[in-house]
C-alpha cells in the first residue's frame, strides 16, 4: 500500500496498518445517517469500513513515521469485535521500500488509542514483547500521556498498556506541551478535542503544506467542523480547533493527510468543506 507523495523535500508513503468495521453511529455521532451514508458507505448492518494507515515521512533530517497501526497482537475474539479485514503488515511495507524498522527515528501518535498505537510494540517471533521501533524517539503530548498512565473509564478501554510497555520519558519518548517542531518542517501541535492530548502534525517543506488531523478529521466526510465522532472525549473543543485549523490549513492551500480513509489518502478542500482535489490509494 505503498503511495509515494511528494511534498516539497518529503516524501510521505501510506503503510497498511490494518483493516477493520466500526459501527457508522459511533463514527458519525449525532449526523443523520441520512446525510453521512451519501459521504461515506457502509454495510446493512450500519459498518463502515475504516483503515489504519500509518503515514512514513521521509526528510532530509529523519525518518518520521505518523500513527503505527493496530499491531500484531491483536486476538481471536478481537479480531472478531474489530471485524478485522486486513492484517497489520507496517513492516512488510517497510521491506518493500527498501528499509527495516530500525530506520525509523520519529514516531509519532495523534493519541493513544489502540488503533493509533497498537504498532508501537510487536510480538516478536518467540511471543515476547518488544519496541517495534527501538531506534525510534517515541513523541506523545504530556497530558496524552498521563491519560495512557492513568485514565477514566471512558478511555480506559482504548488505552492498552501492553501497546506502551517499553516507553521511558527521556530515553525513547518525548512528550510535548502544546508545540514543537521535531524536525525542520515537522511540528506538532496539540488539539484535545478528541481526546484531552490529542494532538495534529503539520508538515511543510519548499512552501507546500499537509495536515494531519488525526482523529479529528479522519475522512474528507469530516470537512464540517460540526461532524465529529461519537467518540470524542470533549466534542466541543473538536469543534473549536477544527474551525481554527481547518481556517489555517486553507489559508495554506494545504493538503490533509488521511489515515482511516480506505481511499483517499490526501486532499484539498475548500471553503465549504468540499473535497476539490484527492491522492487516492489506486493511483499510481
Amino acid at each position: 500500500m505503498s503511495h509515494g507523495f511528494s511534498l516539497g523535500a518529503f516524501t510521505v508513503h501510506w503503510l497498511q496498518g490494518g483493516e477493520f468495521e466500526i459501527d457508522g453511529g459511533s463514527m458519525f455521532g449525532v449526523v443523520p445517517r441520512l446525510l453521512w451514508e451519501k459521504k461515506c458507505a457502509s454495510t446493512e448492518d450500519n459498518y463502515v469500513h475504516l483503515a489504519d494507515s500509518p503515514m512514513l515521512v521521509q526528510t532530509p533530517h529523519g525518518m518520521v513515521l505518523i500513527e503505527t497501526g493496530l499491531g500484531n497482537k491483536l486476538t481471536p475474539k478481537q479480531k472478531a469485535i474489530f471485524r478485522l479485514r486486513r492484517e497489520w503488515d507496517v513492516l512488510g511495507g517497510l521491506a518493500r521500500l527498501g528499509m527495516s524498522r530500525e530506520a525509523i527515528t520519529h514516531v509519532v501518535l495523534t493519541h493513544g488509542d489502540f488503533d493509533h498505537a497498537g504498532g508501537v510494540t510487536m510480538l516478536n517471533g518467540s511471543g515476547g514483547l518488544e519496541l517495534t521501533f527501538p531506534a525510534a524517539m517515541h513523541y506523545l503530548q504530556r497530558r496524552e500521556w498521563e491519560d495512557v498512565l492513568a485514565p477514566n473509564k471512558r478511555s480506559a478501554s482504548a488505552y492498552w498498556p501492553e501497546n506502551f510497555s517499553g516507553l521511558v520519558e527521556g530515553k525513547n519518548l518525548r512528550l510535548i506541551d502544546g508545540e514543537e517542531e521535531i524536525l525542520p518542517g515537522v511540528r506538532l501541535v496539540r488539539t484535545g478535542g478528541h481526546t484531552r492530548g490529542h494532538q495534529a502534525v503539520w508538515l511543510e517543506s519548499g512552501g507546500e503544506s499537509a495536515l494531519h488531523l488525526g482523529d479529528l478529521l479522519p475522512m474528507p466526510a469530516y470537512g464540517n467542523p460540526l461532524w465529529i465522532t461519537a467518540y470524542d472525549n470533549f466534542p466541543l473543543d473538536s469543534v473549536v480547533a477544527k474551525e481554527q485549523f481547518l481556517e489555517e490549513a486553507l489559508g495554506k492551500d494545504a493538503w490533509f493527510l488521511f489515515y482511516h480513509d480506505p481511499e483517499i489518502l490526501a486532499c484539498k478542500l475548500d471553503g465549504d468543506g468540499a473535497v476539490r482535489e484527492t491522492l487516492c490509494a489506486d493511483d499510481d
